[in-house]
Formats: C-alpha cells, structure tokens, sequence
C-alpha cells in the first residue's frame, strides 16, 4: 500500500494542487446568424448543442458572481461561467429558454446608457436590437445576473477620466436603481483592458470583471473569456476547454 505524502514541516496531507482559472464562455447574440460578419451570434440550436455538451461532460453553466461563489469554498470544479455581452434582445427569445432547460445560470452584461437601442458600435452591421429597462427586468427576475459592459460600448483604455468614470460608475448605479440589486460584474468593450481600466473598475466596488485575454492583468478584476461561436462544435469546445486548462495557471483571487 502506497504511503501518503505529507507536508515536510507540518506533517499533513500535501494541499490539491490549486485549481486554474475558472472557464468563462463568452455569448453575445443568439438568433439569426446569416449576416454576422463579427461572429458575435450563434443559432438557438448551435447553444443547444453546446449546453448539451456541457451537461455530457458533467458541467453546468452558472453566472459569473455564482462560479467565483463557489470557487471561493473550494468548490465549483463541475462550474463553467456564461456570459452574454451587450444585451440584445434575443437572449430573452434565444437564449433563455435554453438556459432554463438546462438548468444553467448565465450573467448578462449590459449597456444601460442604450437601453432599447442598438448595436451602433459595430460599422458593418447587421442592426440588432438591445434590451429595454422593462427587458432587462425581466432577464433578473428570471434569474440571470446583470453586469454593466459600460454605458455606450466605447473602449475604455483611450477614455478621458470623466468618461472612463461615467462608462464604469455611472452605469452600476443605473443598473442597480433599475433591477433594484446589487450589480457586481463588469465587462470590458472589445476585451480591451489596462490597468488604468482595471483599477477604475475595481474603484467603482465591482467583484470581478470580464476581458477577453488580459494576459498579465489576470485577476478577479480582469478575468480571460473563450469567445463561443456557431462555428463551435463539440470537438471545438473540447480544444478551447483543454487549451484553458493548460495556458491559465491559478492567479490569487480566483
């Protein structure tokens, strides 16, 4: 029988290996994805098959603020984050009913400077319509966490200081005066960060925040994402989850 490794000065079982950082899959629209010439949609039956793919792994999609809940307890290896950027309205059409069937949480980070807009940030189309207050409501009272992704969708490493304070304060209170909780998470426009960016997110009493691949800002306040697509199968996802595993070493905090 194989002898248990202790601890050299204390005499314990060595402490697990710690875990990487938690995987985060990064949603924007769901619906119609003919003309999509960002790869910022994905079909219902795309999300479908990928949410099925998690529950076939033994994971479960939650949101953000729940995900880092759990990794905190030392718990929330089975978790995935799901995050849907800019709050088009058919992540209440598309996406949500999923999410229900399968019982995943999923955070929704939003713009409440263009409630009831559009995506006017993006020169090449196609026009997508975004939640309005009474959308946004009801994406909570569901369930789905609300995040800010700023006021209007700008990148905040080329804002002023008074822009920059709007795009990150500003647009926490307006979303906490409209769901009537607590917003804790953030999401950078276009995964752009700096640490200017990170620290007037931090500042503003945000959690955690998400980018895309924030390289040596890693951390609760800058959190790496894999952009999830139509193109994403199985085999893709299961590529872009060993990848993550390997690259993200554990990072204080998360």
């Amino acid at each position: 029988m194989a002898a248990t490794v202790d601890s050299p000065d204390t005499g314990s079982p060595s402490a697990p290996r710690p875990a990487p950082v938690p995987w985060v899959a990064m949603y924007h629209s769901v619906g119609d994805c003919s003309d999509d010439p960002y790869r910022i949609t994905v079909t219902p039956a795309r999300l479908e098959r990928q949410l099925a793919w998690l529950r076939r792994r033994g994971l479960r999609g939650v949101s953000v603020a729940d995900l880092l809940a759990a990794r905190a307890r030392g718990e929330g290896r089975d978790l995935v984050g799901l995050t849907f950027d800019d709050g088009y309205t058919d992540f209440l059409t598309g996406a949500l009913p999923l999410l229900r069937r399968f019982r995943c949480g999923a955070t929704l980070f939003v713009l409440p400077g263009r409630l009831g807009g559009e995506n006017a940030w993006d020169p090449l189309g196609p026009r997508k319509p975004l939640l309005t207050a009474a959308g946004i409501r009801s994406a909570a009272a569901e369930g789905v966490e609300i995040g800010s992704h700023g006021l209007t969708h700008i990148d905040l490493t080329g804002a002023d200081d008074a822009t920059l304070t709007a795009e990150v304060a500003e647009s926490r209170a307006r979303i906490e005066e409209l769901t009537g909780a607590p917003a804790e998470g953030f999401c950078y426009p276009y995964g752009t960060v700096d640490a200017r960016a990170v620290e007037a997110v931090r500042k503003a009493g945000y959690a955690y925040a998400c980018a895309i691949d924030p390289g040596p800002l890693t951390g609760p306040h800058a959190l790496p994402r894999a952009h999830v697509g139509q193109n994403d199968t199985a085999w893709r996802l299961h590529l872009k989850l060993r990848l993550h595993r390997l690259r993200r070493r554990p990072v204080e905090g998360v």
